[in-house]
């Protein structure tokens, strides 16, 4: 391959055939496109990064990589991106790569339709499988990611689009999203992962037809929200989490028209977060519905469907006549002492939660939908 390179001419195309290539780390400059016929295979030997891809209008198709080197100084990748414009890494197949596709200050690209497969043991000794570093007006879409620490990785990206891929079984987040903003995120599959996805000092960002399953252990959520804003979560499906979504200090977030099904708790908001309206979603067979930390509540709640409502409806206009609280007292008692879950489905906690019902007192009385729904929604 490398002698080929050499000889191509800007805008040539490199057809590689069957076979194991080992080559070191190949660069490409040039403007060419290089594609895979019947698999051909780029051996890293443990030892390299196979290719690193730097300049404009640089294609990549068909290949297989298998063994990109270790280093604990470098984050050497299967395909490495540097400083390039409109690249295309296309129906790829990564292998055993520590990171799998590293992009930095890269602009306009597509990374599509890729198979990446990890063994990753430690969040120590292992990458992401797609990592982009300060990068714009980039498309990450319908990629099969497992096995890394993070399957996606987001740093200082802007203007971009992750749709419809599946990242699922990763050591640490399906997601990692920091410090980006005017983002979208739409019809990704994201479960079993250690501890789910999260969105983190960003703003205006959309997270719509997501599906967060399965994200199961002491510190695990579907979806953490920590210090972002302006944001809209919607016509997602929250199933079998340990907590569907888990807001920290997050302010103007709209989450409607979302399923949270068989969750531990489906939402877990802290007192730290402000002007963030929960409307228009289906409650079902969740262990706590809401929790909070503090008994200041700037949030508003309407329009919901809650499974464990038992209100009237009179006029019989689709609108319970009494509030909902979806905050129980035992979720209180939780959230100050984490040990008494120990008395999960115990008689003294139906009492008080009884009590609660009756007298209201502990709870925040500002937590409240005012209209909950009678029949669910058709999400």
């Amino acid at each position: 391959m490398r002698a080929a390179l050499e000889r191509a001419a800007a805008g040539d195309t490199i057809y590689l055939h069957p076979g194991t290539y080992r080559e070191g780390n190949i660069v490409i400059r040039k403007p060419i496109s290089v594609f895979g016929v019947g698999g051909p295979i780029l051996d890293g030997e443990g030892k390299y990064e196979q290719l690193t891809l730097s300049g404009n209008a640089i294609r990549i198709r068909g290949l297989r990589f298998r063994r990109t080197g270790y280093s604990s100084m470098n984050d050497n990748a299967a395909i490495g991106v540097i400083d390039a414009r409109n690249v295309l890494i296309e129906e790829n197949v990564i292998e055993n790569g520590y990171f799998a596709i590293h992009c930095a200050n890269t602009h306009m690209g597509v990374i599509r339709k890729n198979v990446v497969l990890g063994n990753a043991r430690t969040e120590q000794t292992s990458g992401n499988g797609i990592h982009l570093w300060k990068c714009s007006n980039m498309l990450v879409e319908k990629n099969q990611v497992s096995g890394h620490r993070d399957g996606i990785y987001f740093e200082f990206v802007t203007h971009s689009v992750i749709r419809d891929n599946s990242s699922r079984g990763n050591i640490r987040y399906g997601l990692h999203f920091m410090f980006s903003n005017n983002d979208t995120y739409l019809d990704n599959d994201f479960g079993l992962n250690g501890a789910g996805v999260a969105v983190m000092y960003s703003h205006h960002v959309l997270m719509q037809g997501n599906r967060f399953q399965q994200n199961w252990g002491p510190s695990a959520y579907g979806l953490l929200l920590k210090e972002i804003s302006d944001a809209e979560i919607l016509k997602n499906h929250f199933a079998d989490n340990t907590a569907a979504i888990l807001m920290e200090s997050t302010n103007r977030i709209q989450v409607w028209g979302n399923v949270f099904r068989s969750n531990g708790w489906a939402l877990r908001i802290s007192a730290s977060c402000n002007e963030n309206a929960v409307h228009h979603n289906n409650f079902f067979a969740n262990t706590f519905d809401v929790a909070t930390n503090g008994s200041l509540m700037l949030n508003r709640f309407y329009c919901n469907y809650w499974d464990k409502y038992d209100g009237y409806d009179r006029n019989r206009d689709g609108y319970g006549d009494v509030p909902y609280h979806p905050v129980s007292l035992y979720s209180m008692v939780i959230e100050q002492n984490p040990q008494a879950v120990i008395l999960m489905r115990s008689f003294m906690v139906t009492l008080l939660d009884k009590a609660e019902k009756a007298v209201p007192s502990l709870t925040p009385e500002q937590m409240a939908d005012d209209r909950p729904l009678l029949k669910s929604l058709p999400l």
